[in-house]
């Protein structure tokens, strides 16, 4: 394939416009990469892990993530529990505010607002979540006195009324969701409080492992789209190891290969370990999720919807 110069048309779409990163180069070719595995894994019926960090539910793409779980583009998610607790505030209601990166931090705290990068959260939105997730876990304990994480999503999901809601959509659709550590943030602060006061109550975070190693199995053909790092790639993509490795998988961070790190690390290091396979189909793309998933996702539902896939 030859560089081609790339030119805008009045009204272009998505579809059109990353076709045309296919021969644009350097991040755009592996983005249109991203998308042609994305389609893949759909066609042939890949078990899909999407595995996403919580500030990327603080953004706009909460509401994707949910649509695209009633779509059936994942099987099964893996997040950490600021994406818990911020998905069970906005389906209450809560509304987060989009700010500046520049924004003076100290004046924040004065006035109660916490920053996540260009993103503000009032302290008020943790207090109200406080209010809301009490009276759940109560209701979890009468039912029962042992949950594994995953289980205790479902309930919650069940509980919850937003369509745009990633716990709504997957307990709807028998999307399981794994946090593995649920205890790093408030969720977990107040499942340690509940749990003073009731100390039969137990969260099995090991059986839930378990749950997640039987979700597929080595002849089941596995696709994973790590969005970031962290625990939530390393969650999916071990499951994957144990389970023969991935055939398909797209990873997208904003992290350098050079650090060491899980969110640094691409698909061809997957494949050093065997949690891709060698002969998978693959794409690491460097850059913004908020901005290289849409477009890359967007443009391989359009492929889907004419096949009739979704």
């Amino acid at each position: 394939m030859y560089v081609k110069d790339l030119k805008w048309t009045p009204g272009i779409s998505v579809k059109d416009l990353v076709n045309d990163f296919s021969s644009l180069g350097y991040q755009s070719t592996e983005l249109a990469k991203a998308a042609e595995v994305f389609v893949k894994m759909k066609k042939n019926s890949a078990k899909i892990f999407l595995t996403f960090t919580s500030n990327m539910v603080t953004s706009g793409l909460r509401g994707f993530f949910a649509q695209l779980i009633k779509l059936r583009m994942a099987d099964i998610i893996v997040t950490t529990v600021g994406g818990i607790e911020e998905d069970i505030m906005k389906a209450s209601g809560e509304k987060f505010l989009v700010g500046k990166f520049s924004d003076d931090d100290v004046e924040l705290h004065e006035k109660g607002i916490n920053r996540i990068g260009n993103l503000l959260v009032k302290n008020e939105s943790y207090m109200n979540f406080e209010d809301l997730i009490n009276p759940v876990l109560k209701k979890l304990y009468e039912k029962q006195k042992m949950w594994t994480i995953s289980e205790m999503l479902k309930e919650i999901g069940l509980t919850l009324n937003d369509e745009n809601s990633i716990l709504y959509q997957a307990a709807r659709n028998d999307v399981p969701i794994f946090c593995p550590a649920i205890t790093d943030g408030a969720f977990g602060f107040h499942l340690y409080l509940f749990q003073q006061k009731h100390s039969d109550f137990i969260v099995d975070v090991v059986k839930d492992f378990g749950n997640i190693l039987f979700s597929t199995t080595h002849d089941d053909a596995k696709g994973v789209i790590a969005l970031g790092g962290s625990i939530s790639k390393h969650h999916a993509i071990l499951c994957t190891l144990l389970n023969g490795g991935a055939n398909y998988a797209v990873y997208m961070t904003t992290a350098h290969k050079t650090s060491g790190s899980m969110s640094g690390a691409t698909t061809d290091e997957a494949k050093s370990w065997g949690k891709v396979n060698d002969e998978s189909d693959v794409a690491t793309v460097i850059g913004d999720v908020t901005i290289m998933f849409p477009l890359a996702m967007m443009k391989a539902l359009e492929d889907l919807k004419v096949e009739g896939l979704i």
